[in-house]
């Protein structure tokens, strides 16, 4: 379903970026990013690492403010607090407490959002589950690999169902085996309505996103479909879609 990078925003998207520009000291590192994301959508940001992913990531869950333009995430504009409660996000970098164990960090989380009881031991038996960690509970997460590191990561945006997951590179350090299931999860979760927004420079990933915007730079080259983006560009694959559509060249 393509959709253009600006036209109509009448209707309350996902996400919504109007102009966007962030600059830090003397350098610009986003430049101009307008892009709606739709509520339902399995939508990518591909682009190298230092294209400007992270930090656009970062403006659209409120943890940074834009120099310039406006970001709404569910039709609120952002930074604001009380949206932590309706969006999942997932850092690049695991914000994890490794003196807890598993189990001990998912019940500091789900207090964070508001969950209680019965329903908060039963989500985080859930979002253990599918990220295939439900044997280390109890085990303190200083001694959990990268891997496991980030899958706990990921179980913690699961933990209270949100309308919205923000992942940034969510399956970075996971093996292969793991990397399908997760992808399974979340084509599960999009499946039964979740928006899910996230950052990949894997093309493999990139290629099972309903859209993907490619970033180089700090500029939005191509918004589309990946069969779209192919066939705009003439290519067979998204690697090569996104060097002919101006994602090549040095990171």
């Amino acid at each position: 379903m393509p959709i253009a990078m600006s036209g109509d925003i009448s209707q309350t998207a996902a996400v919504e970026l109007h102009d966007i520009v962030r600059k830090f000291g003397g350098r610009t590192v986003l430049e101009g990013i307008t892009l709606r994301v739709e509520r339902g959508e399995l939508f990518g940001l591909l682009g190298p690492s230092g294209s400007g992913k992270t930090t656009l990531i970062k403006l659209i869950t409120g943890i940074d403010k834009a120099d310039g333009g406006t970001v709404r995430l569910l039709g609120e504009p952002m930074p604001k607090l009380a949206m932590l409660h309706r969006f999942g996000y997932m850092a690049q970098s695991d914000a994890l407490y490794g003196e807890l164990t598993a189990k001990e960090n998912l019940l500091f989380f789900a207090s964070l959002y508001g969950l209680s009881g019965s329903r908060r031991l039963a989500r985080i038996e859930a979002a253990m589950a599918v990220v295939g960690l439900q044997d280390h509970l109890n085990k303190q997460v200083a001694a959990y690999s990268g891997g496991m590191k980030r899958r706990l990561s990921l179980a913690i945006a699961l933990l209270h169902e949100p309308e919205l997951l923000v992942l940034d590179e969510p399956t970075v350090g996971i093996d292969p085996v793991l990397r399908q299931s997760i992808w399974k999860e979340l084509l599960a979760l999009r499946e039964k309505g979740t928006t899910i927004l996230l950052t990949t420079h894997v093309m493999d990933e990139a290629d099972k996103c309903d859209r993907i915007a490619l970033i180089r730079e700090g500029r939005l080259t191509a918004v589309d479909s990946p069969e779209a983006l192919k066939a705009k560009s003439g290519t067979t694959n998204i690697e090569d879609a996104f060097i002919a559509l101006g994602g090549g060249g040095r990171s």
